[in-house]
């Protein structure tokens, strides 16, 4: 932690995710310019608090519970979103959750962990991290991936992207397994292999009280809700403005899932300028997998129970971009050492999601 204020609660975060909850109550009561504006600043106040939060526990559980936190408290808010927009939207909201699903793999993936590894390396040359841990964490990643969001459209039950019944229960099981066996192993079995490699250049606090640390943790759900609701209630915006720069619909999806990856990224990003690449990992990769192993899942009960349509396959463009999202993660990450080139790397692959999104 960068200083005694992670051990002790600021005003600030205190009461910056109440205030951020309380906007989201009343800005349906304002004008839309103002309510507009008011909640963008809410929503800044709130990521920045969830950060905060997020660091105070992980400081007080200690590594790698710390970042499974945010992971999974990020994804479960996430997915009651996506939930409720599926269920509220009919047949034409069928592949918002492999959208989202694909949209947060990718800015992880690409994004985050380009924007760590770019930042670490200029800061502190070449830094290192537990193969071990990355490596399980990236062929987790890729089975999950094929499985739900490519396989798909190859299976011959049902043309086109659906899935039948039982293949949709059994991607859903198969995807849940899978990140709970993930979770132990990073937790108990070989928790060595998610611990970080390198010492912190961050001055030694203390690890806060039982009582901050719980404080805490409510208020980061509270701030975490906070970002995901503001981020709905822009989310008309976004669509409009996206609709007069004659932009596709999917870059609603991504604009979205950046703003509740936003409280991720930053802690990501911060932990990395700190020289805790291997912390930077376990929340962005595992950001990674909870979005799927925890998303398929409960979309697929949601399908089978309510009868509501559902396509996971993903078109043949967004196929590509993720096979080369997976094969150069696996290549940057397999050595246990990275410079600025890797970040270049999968920033560029960044930039090319975002302009082929725009320019398909």
């Amino acid at each position: 932690m960068s200083s005694s204020k992670t051990a002790n609660l600021g005003h600030w975060t205190t009461y910056t995710p109440i205030v951020a909850l309380g906007v989201l109550g009343i800005a349906g009561f304002l004008p839309y310019g103002t309510a507009l504006a008011v909640c963008a600043a809410a929503l800044a106040g709130a990521v920045f608090s969830a950060v905060h939060h997020a660091e105070t526990v992980a400081h007080k559980v200690g590594e790698p519970f710390g970042t499974l936190v945010l992971a999974v408290a990020v994804t479960i808010i996430e997915v009651a979103l996506i939930v409720s927009v599926m269920l509220s939207g009919g047949p034409d909201k069928a592949g918002l959750a492999r959208d989202t699903v694909f949209a947060a793999i990718m800015i992880v993936s690409t994004g985050i962990v380009g924007l760590c590894l770019l930042f670490g390396g200029v800061r502190h040359h070449t830094q290192g991290f537990h193969v071990e841990g990355a490596s399980a964490a990236l062929a987790v990643l890729c089975a999950l991936s094929v499985l739900t969001l490519v396989l798909p459209n190859y299976t011959s039950s049902v043309l086109g992207p659906g899935l039948t019944a039982s293949q949709l229960a059994f991607e859903g099981m198969i995807s849940l397994v899978l990140y709970m066996v993930f979770v132990f192993v990073q937790t108990v079995s070989h928790r060595d292999y998610f611990l970080a490699k390198a010492p912190s250049e961050e001055v030694h606090v203390a690890p806060p009280s039982r009582r901050t640390a719980v404080l805490s943790l409510g208020l980061l759900v509270v701030a975490l809700l906070a970002v995901v609701g503001l981020a709905k209630k822009l989310s008309p915006a976004v669509e409009q403005a996206v609709a007069e720069a004659g932009a596709p619909k999917a870059v609603v999806g991504i604009v979205i899932a950046a703003l509740v990856l936003l409280p991720e990224g930053l802690a990501a990003l911060r932990a990395a300028r700190a020289n805790k690449l291997q912390t930077s990992l376990n929340l962005a990769l595992g950001s990674a997998l909870a979005s799927i192993g925890l998303t398929i899942p409960t979309v697929a009960a949601v399908s089978l129970m309510l009868d509501q349509p559902i396509e996971l396959g993903l078109a043949p463009k967004e196929t590509v971009l993720l096979a080369v999202t997976l094969l150069v993660g696996v290549i940057t990450l397999g050595t246990g050492r990275t410079t600025v080139l890797q970040g270049a790397v999968h920033l560029v692959l960044f930039a090319a999601f975002l302009f082929l999104a725009v320019v398909p």
